[in-house]
């Protein structure tokens, strides 16, 4: 009897995500999947983002759709990124270079994390340049000079500085299954692992994931999940707005006035995210935090979105409440997961599919003509801007 590839079974991220649920170990997949305190804000985001009703629209020639997307000087061929996720290698062994390889044959940005399993350059070698540098800055300001000089060389054009994680709230996922980077193996950890024997054999032999950004620097600097990072303040934000001369985005701003500072102090993007769901969990959802913002902000100035996209219609409904761009990250995770590069492959056609046919659906050919007006009547109220 032939075996069906995994992929083969996914038809909605959701599925995908059940078919990791089996494949990967507990720890590894709910270090994706878990999000803070008790794990509520990371469900409202998907569940706001569904309350935002579309107006279909009929007898309008939508045969050919134009998906393609300027942001930043860049045009890419849809209007959404990868999003900056941590030790990917963890989810299944090469899974940096599935991301890259995937950004790149469909020409969008992958943005690699600081605390990236694969190092800056070679990422940069394997997207061919799709790529944006996520940072954080810790108590050592240096090492995040360091990065972006390194960045520089390399040719990175985008930075972003991730500002919403001064203090990393509890996890209780990760604490309940004894996360730590490095690995602290025990017998509960060992029983996982050896319950998953596909990833464990293929983690052993690519080798166990570490944070290549740290591994690689001339500082010798460790990475502690649990640092600190509350020493970064608005003058942090100013040197590196000075030291960085790419474009730099902010990321994790939920509040309207952050957004206006943020923008008079030179930055060239905000990105409204809460995280996830994985930082405050008493904080509002992203999506009802994006049309405050772009109306202080005004209609020109650059916003990037993350936070409960689950497929190509939440992206439709963050663009139509003043979204320029939008970034994906744990259904990518789900992908790979459930069938690694065939996975993330599955789960990126899926979210193109739903994305073209959802901008039919309401009428219209190209997604740079998305507003408010595509939003059912009865919810214009709380969300046009």
């Amino acid at each position: 009897m032939t075996n069906i590839s995994p992929s083969k079974k996914i038809h909605s991220v959701e599925e995908a995500r059940i078919v990791a649920k089996k494949r990967v170990p507990k720890l590894m997949f709910d270090f994706v999947d878990g999000a803070s305190g008790d794990e509520k804000l990371c469900e409202n985001n998907s569940k706001a983002l569904d309350q935002i009703r579309l107006q279909p629209k009929v007898l309008r020639n939508v045969e050919k759709r134009i998906i393609k997307k300027d942001i930043l000087g860049f045009e890419y061929d849809q209007p959404f990124g990868f999003a900056p996720m941590g030790m990917c290698n963890l989810t299944w062994p090469g899974a940096d270079k599935m991301l890259a390889e995937e950004s790149l044959s469909n020409n969008i940005p992958m943005c690699v994390s600081m605390a990236s399993s694969t190092s800056l350059e070679q990422m940069y070698e394997y997207s061919k340049g799709h790529v944006w540098l996520q940072l954080y800055n810790f108590q050592d300001e240096e090492f995040v000079m360091e990065l972006l000089e390194r960045a520089e060389k390399t040719g990175y054009k985008v930075a972003i500085l991730t500002v919403d994680v001064p203090i990393q709230f509890r996890r209780a996922k990760d604490n309940r299954n004894g996360f730590t980077v490095p690995f602290n193996l025990g017998v509960k950890q060992f029983i996982d692992f050896a319950t998953h024997p596909n990833w464990s054999i293929s983690t052993l032999l690519g080798g166990i994931p570490k944070p290549m950004n740290y591994e690689t620097s001339k500082r010798g600097n460790k990475f502690v999940r649990s640092e600190s990072r509350g020493a970064t303040d608005w003058d942090t934000l100013k040197r590196i707005r000075e030291k960085w001369k790419g474009k730099l985005i902010i990321k994790g701003v939920m509040s309207a006035e952050d957004a206006l500072k943020i923008k008079s102090e030179g930055a060239d993007a905000i990105q409204v995210s809460n995280h996830g769901g994985r930082q405050l969990d008493s904080a509002t959802s992203s999506i009802e935090a994006l049309p405050i913002i772009r109306n202080a902000l005004g209609k020109d100035f650059p916003i990037i979105f993350d936070s409960g996209i689950r497929g190509g219609s939440d992206i439709v409904r963050a663009l139509a409440l003043g979204a320029d761009f939008t970034m994906v990250g744990r259904p990518l995770m789900y992908g790979i997961g459930a069938d690694g590069a065939k996975g993330l492959k599955r789960v990126v056609d899926i979210i193109k599919d739903e994305l073209s046919t959802a901008l039919g659906l309401v009428g219209l050919t190209d997604i740079k003509d998305i507003s408010s007006d595509i939003i059912a009547e009865r919810f214009i109220r709380d969300f046009k801007y």
